[in-house]
């Protein structure tokens, strides 16, 4: 895919899973009951994914997170990396002007009052991976 079809567009919202280096090595076949097939396209429906990749997923997690959870842990994460990054480029401003002037900004106080609370959300992100 061309980069300008995928610019805008987040790499999570794929339905397919990645194509393994060496490509696919082994295949399953799983036997279901009519009930289970049709629970298992709801639930893939509903995480937006294939039913192959819900079941691989489940699986090997380890633990009870489902695909569009991990989604939104991975936004979270994200959306706290950007966040993160716009602070540091305002702390480092705040310095820069102390360190030309000899005057602490009086918006220094606060600015480092919002990056430590980005560094609690960062640690109760993390908190909840584990």
């Amino acid at each position: 895919m061309p980069e300008e079809e995928s610019a805008g567009r987040p790499e999570v919202s794929r339905r397919r899973r990645a194509n393994a280096p060496a490509g696919s090595k082994k295949r399953r076949d799983v036997w279901v009951t009519v009930e289970e097939e049709a629970a298992l396209i709801a639930r893939a429906e509903r995480e937006k994914v294939t039913v192959p990749n819900l079941l691989v997923s489940a699986a090997l997690s380890e633990g009870t997170d489902s695909p569009t959870e991990r989604r939104g842990i991975m936004a979270e994460l994200m959306q706290l990396h950007n966040l993160l990054a716009r602070s540091s480029n305002n702390i480092n401003q705040l310095a820069r002007h102390a360190n030309a002037t000899g005057e602490v900004p009086v918006e220094a106080g606060e600015a480092l009052k919002h990056l430590r609370s980005v560094a609690r959300r960062i640690d109760a992100a993390i908190e909840g991976l584990m």
